[in-house]
């Protein structure tokens, strides 16, 4: 029986957590034998789970980061203890996800990797991999990670730096781990744009397969009408025109304050319901607004979905956000700006896409799918979330991946 080894920052938990579960599973029903290694939070999994480290080791990994802009070379011991296990277990692919996330040290893993020989597959979530310090370049509008970074304009930003920029020395270290052993890895960027940033990067010329986040298309769905009239009664929002916005972290980046700019240019007919936001950002929100915590039942979150009459996604930094193709999935038209992989869910018949910050554009498309209504929407929304990206099919491709390195291996 094959062993799968999966590592990212989480298990089961959060967009990346869950991603990585789901594969597990298509690994297992696949007849593998599926574990996850994971340095933060973690869920109950099917997957056999591995801790890597303590919250010690992750507050320390904090503490060099702030210090000395050295994000991914703590962790030392952790991840020398994460080899001993790797050894115990055999794995025949490891297959990696986000090593950003103050949990792991990757020059260790990477030396390693490359001196055993061992099959690689990782996930590109983001492009904290090819750059010298920020996980999204799109939202400085700044390309030197193209050839070198230098005198990064994101110090500050996550992986948050608060004294020095080593930008440059980040650059050439990841540049050298994680090229050296390029023949072992195949890499997966989540959408055709990330894939076009990794071919501009010191990745050029490396073993490259673009495959789409799936979601599971049975849960996210549309719901009964009594199911979303108990919604809108919940939030007492009955008879209003329900725009929604979902996001594990809302900060700056993903449109917060562009949600409070279009509540101030509706009327009484419109109500912006907001899913993710901490205690202390629901307390600010204007009148206008809703705002829910966040929420790990997926069943009760695409059921928000459904009711929603459009998906609005002001995200200034993004390589293909979940949030798009769980609102189709549930029959709902999405608005998305012109950001990185965002558009790549969205089709003419699906919803629209605005440049960035274009309220005027916002407001024009909210009216056309008003006016239209949803139901002239929804059809080719769950069509489109069924033909492209149902986890069943999406992470198949990632079991063909295994069964041909197998094969070369």
């Amino acid at each position: 029986m094959p062993v799968l080894l999966q590592i990212n920052s989480n298990a089961n938990v959060g967009s990346t957590g869950r991603i990585a579960e789901e594969i597990g599973l298509k690994a297992i029903e696949n007849g593998w034998t599926s574990y996850i290694a994971y340095g933060r939070n973690a869920r109950p999994s099917k997957s056999r789970k591995i801790k890597i480290g303590n919250k010690l080791g992750i507050y320390w990994h904090i503490l060099i980061t702030r210090l000395f802009d050295r994000h991914g070379l703590g962790s030392k011991k952790a991840t020398k203890d994460l080899l001993v296990k790797i050894k115990e277990i055999n794995p025949d692919v490891i297959h990696l996800h986000n090593l950003h996330g103050y949990y792991l040290n990757y020059e260790i893993l990477f030396s390693f990797l490359k001196t055993n020989n061992i099959p690689i597959v990782w996930t590109l979530h983001d492009c904290w991999s090819f750059t010298g310090h920020c996980a999204h370049f799109s939202f400085a509008r700044c390309n030197k990670w193209q050839k070198e970074c230098y005198q990064c304009p994101q110090t500050r930003k996550y992986p948050k730096g608060l004294i020095f920029d080593r930008s440059k020395l980040n650059f050439s270290d990841k540049k050298r781990s994680f090229t050296s052993g390029k023949d072992l890895i195949t890499l997966v960027p989540v959408s055709n744009w990330l894939a076009d940033s990794l071919s501009q990067s010191f990745f050029e010329g490396a073993n490259v397969k673009r495959i789409y986040n799936g979601i599971d298309i049975e849960i996210f769905k549309p719901v009964q009408k009594e199911n979303r009239q108990s919604i809108l009664q919940k939030y007492n929002i009955e008879n209003k025109f329900l725009i929604l916005g979902v996001a594990s972290i809302w900060g700056e980046g993903k449109g917060l304050n562009d949600f409070i700019s279009l509540s101030r240019l509706l009327n009484d007919d419109y109500v912006l319901l907001l899913v993710g936001l901490s205690k202390k950002q629901i307390k600010s929100l204007p009148d206008a607004m809703i705002g829910v915590e966040k929420t790990e039942n997926i069943e009760a979150l695409g059921a928000i979905y459904s009711t929603a009459d459009v998906f609005f996604n002001p995200t200034w930094k993004d390589t293909f956000p979940t949030t798009n193709i769980e609102a189709l999935a549930c029959g709902t038209p999405v608005i998305t700006y012109k950001t990185g992989g965002s558009v790549e869910a969205v089709s003419d018949d699906t919803g629209f896409i605005v440049e960035q910050g274009d309220m005027e554009g916002v407001l024009k498309a909210i009216e056309i799918i008003k006016t239209n209504g949803k139901d002239k929407y929804s059809d080719n929304c769950r069509k489109r979330a069924i033909a492209k990206f149902n986890k069943e099919d999406r992470y198949k491709e990632y079991i063909d991946i295994y069964k041909e390195l197998l094969k070369n291996k």
